[in-house]
């Protein structure tokens, strides 16, 4: 095992702007389909960098720039809020609820599909890769691409 692979944890910089990530490795994890992205972001507040472990999605490769914040660009790769995205979008390693780091389609080939927003109510609804329909909160966190 090379250890749990979740997002980041929800921050100021991800709630507000976004912070730069760069795909260190994409490495083989024993016992799991999907392969593993080693990302190293910057510490906000001691010279150092944090890395992180995310599923890649496909089309990741090592020296790209992952940003993950709510001002992100619609790039595969980067993570955003699931509400900002529009409809029609392949998504992957999506939250329950909201900081609990990916739950759903995070299997090889496994992605999301986000249907409808509720602005009002502040949901979106996915369509899972089981084929059942889920309503989330709009804040939760998703990966962009399969």
């Amino acid at each position: 095992r090379k250890g749990a692979a979740k997002l980041r944890s929800l921050d100021f910089a991800e709630r507000h702007g976004y912070i730069k990530g760069t795909i260190k490795d994409i490495i083989h994890d024993p016992g799991r389909g999907a392969p593993l992205a080693v990302v190293a972001f910057r510490d906000a507040y001691k010279y150092r960098q944090n890395k992180s472990l995310f599923v890649a999605a496909e089309g990741m490769y090592s020296g790209q720039f992952i940003y993950c914040g709510k001002k992100a660009q619609l790039t595969v790769g980067n993570i955003l809020p699931v509400g900002i995205m529009p409809e029609g979008t392949i998504i992957c390693n999506v939250e329950a609820k909201q900081g609990d780091r990916g739950s759903f389609a995070r299997c090889s080939g496994d992605y999301a599909t986000i249907i409808s927003h509720n602005p009002d109510e502040g949901k979106t609804r996915l369509r899972l890769p089981s084929g059942t329909k889920k309503v989330v909160q709009s804040t939760c966190r998703a990966m962009v691409g399969m």
